[in-house]
């Protein structure tokens, strides 16, 4: 797994954590949390989608 999408993950789940942190103690500032952890989660998805296509281009080229 690329690096910058193991640092996306992390992200999403300490995004996660404040989230559920905020709202347990009662403030709607973990709406910002939630929506940083969709944002960062979408950011590991497409890093991982972008290697796997490096990847497979790099096999294309070497086979034709």
């Amino acid at each position: 797994m690329p690096r910058l999408a193991l640092y996306a993950l992390a992200v999403c789940a300490l995004a996660v954590a404040a989230a559920v942190i905020s709202f347990v103690n009662g403030s709607f500032i973990g709406i910002v949390w939630v929506l940083l952890a969709g944002l960062s989660s979408n950011m590991a998805w497409y890093y991982v989608r972008r290697a796997k296509a490096e990847k497979a281009a790099e096999a294309e080229a070497a086979i034709g």
